[in-house]
C-alpha cells in the first residue's frame, strides 16, 4: 500500500521503534515508580530518558514539565480546562481540529466565554485578529500551529509576542508539526504544548504528551495513584506526578522515545527539508488532473505536508474509496474532525480528500498518485 493518511498517523514507524516496544514488553514492563525490583527501577529510566530526549527537541531545560497523556486531544483537553474558570474568556481560530473546539464549546455551560477568529479561504490567521478579539477577561489563546485541513501555518510567535504582550496564556496545538517543524520554548512565548505521539513524533499510538511552562498551575482532571507520596489521601502537588495518575503507557513511551531519537539523529532540518520538498512536488503535479481543486497555499514553505483536494464532480468518499480499493492508496476523506476549518475552506458540504505526506514517503508515492486522480477523474 502507498500510505498518504500521515496526518492522521505516521505508518512506518522506524524500526527501532517496534524493536523498543517490544523489548520492553518482553523483558521489563513492570510499573515504573511503583517499586524498587530491577524492572520496574529500568522501566522509569526509560520514561525519564524519553522526556530528557523530548525536552531536548524542544529546547525544554526541565524535563519534568513534560507530561505524558494518551493522545493530544487528552493534552488539549487538560491544558485548556484546567486554567480557565467562570467569568474568563478563551480565543482561538476557525481552523482548528475538534479536540480544540469541542472543550472550549463545552465550557460554554460552566460561564466561560469563548471568540472563533475567522481565518482567510486559504487558512491563514491573521494575527491582528486576536489581538482584537482581546477582551478584559481573556485568559486563553489557542492555535494550531498547522491546520490537519489544509496544512496552513500559523505564526506562533506572532501570537506568542501578543499574548506576551496582554499577560494571557497560549497553548499550542503541535499536532502537525511537533517533530518536523523548530518549536524552540525559548524564542517562542508559549505556557504549553500538545502532540500526539503517534503523528510526526513517530511514536505508537496511545501516546502523547503536555508541556506546561515551570511555574504555571494547571488544575488536574483526575487523581490517583502516581506512586509518590502514597501516604497522603490527596493527590501529590509535583510535576508531573500530579498529572499522570495511574500506570503509565511504558511501551508506547518507550516506543515514542526512539522515534524522538530518530528525529533527533535525522536531523529535524532534514525531516522538514524533505517533507517541503515533496509537498511542493505534490502540490505541482496535482495541478495535471483536470477540474481539480486544491486548498490552502501553493507554497510548502507556508503549510505542513498535508494536501487536501476535490474534483468538484465526483464525491470525496467516492475518490478515497476508489484510490484504496483500486489503486491500494491509502488517503482521508470528509470532515477530518475539523468542521470549523471546512466551513473556512467553502468545504464543508462535500468535504474534501487528504493527502499527508511523511518521511517515508518518495516521489513515486506522489506519481502513483497523480496518476490514479487522473484516471479517477477521467472515467467519472
Amino acid at each position: 500500500m502507498i500510505y498518504l493518511d500521515n496526518a492522521a498517523t505516521t505508518y512506518p514507524k522506524p524500526e527501532k521503534v517496534y524493536d523498543a516496544v517490544l523489548d520492553c514488553m518482553k523483558n521489563y514492563c513492570a510499573n515504573p515508580g511503583r517499586a524498587g525490583h530491577k524492572l520496574a527501577m529500568r522501566a522509569a529510566r526509560e520514561i525519564y530518558d524519553a522526556r530528557e530526549n523530548i525536552a531536548k527537541l524542544f529546547n525544554i531545560d526541565n524535563p519534568m514539565t513534560i507530561v505524558f497523556t494518551n493522545n493530544a486531544t487528552d493534552s488539549l483537553n487538560l491544558a485548556i480546562k484546567g486554567v480557565v474558570k467562570k467569568g474568563d474568556h478563551i480565543i482561538t481560530t476557525s481552523m482548528e481540529h475538534n479536540s480544540v473546539i469541542r472543550p472550549i464549546k463545552s465550557l460554554e455551560k460552566d460561564g466561560i466565554e469563548n471568540t472563533i477568529v475567522k481565518c482567510d479561504k486559504d487558512g491563514f490567521l491573521n494575527p491582528d485578529d486576536i489581538k482584537n478579539a482581546i477582551k478584559e477577561n481573556t485568559k486563553l489563546i489557542v492555535t494550531t500551529h498547522a491546520s490537519n485541513v489544509a496544512g496552513t501555518i500559523v505564526d506562533i510567535k506572532s501570537v506568542g509576542e501578543i499574548a506576551k504582550d496582554k499577560n494571557i496564556l497560549y497553548l499550542v496545538d503541535a499536532s502537525q508539526t511537533a517533530g518536523v517543524y523548530d518549536i524552540n520554548v525559548k524564542d517562542i512565548n508559549v505556557d504549553m504544548i500538545a502532540a500526539p505521539g503517534h503523528k510526526c513524533l513517530l511514536g505508537p499510538q496511545g501516546t502523547g504528551i503536555l508541556y506546561i511552562k515551570e511555574n504555571l498551575n494547571v488544575n488536574i482532571l483526575k487523581e490517583g495513584g502516581t506512586g509518590s507520596r502514597s501516604e497522603d489521601l490527596f493527590q501529590p502537588d509535583l510535576t508531573p506526578d500530579k498529572y499522570e495518575s495511574g500506570t503509565h503507557n511504558t511501551p508506547g513511551i518507550v516506543g515514542l522515545n526512539e522515534g524522538v531519537k530518530f528525529i533527533l539523529e535525522k536531523g529535524i532540518d532534514n525531516i522538514r527539508a524533505h517533507e517541503e520538498e515533496l509537498c511542493q512536488y505534490m502540490l505541482d503535479r496535482l495541478e495535471e488532473v483536470p477540474n481539480i481543486v486544491i486548498y490552502g497555499p501553493k507554497d510548502s514553505k507556508k503549510r505542513a505536508a498535508v494536501i487536501s483536494i476535490n474534483i468538484p464532480k465526483i464525491d470525496s468518499g467516492e475518490i478515497t474509496f476508489l484510490l484504496d480499493s483500486e489503486y491500494n492508496i491509502a488517503t482521508r476523506s470528509g470532515i477530518h474532525c475539523a468542521p470549523l476549518a471546512h466551513k473556512t475552506l467553502g468545504t464543508i458540504q462535500q468535504g474534501a480528500v487528504r493527502f499527508s505526506l511523511g518521511y517515508f514517503n518518495t516521489k513515486k508515492d506522489i506519481d502513483e498518485a497523480v496518476k490514479a486522480l487522473k484516471e479517477i477523474e477521467k472515467n467519472n
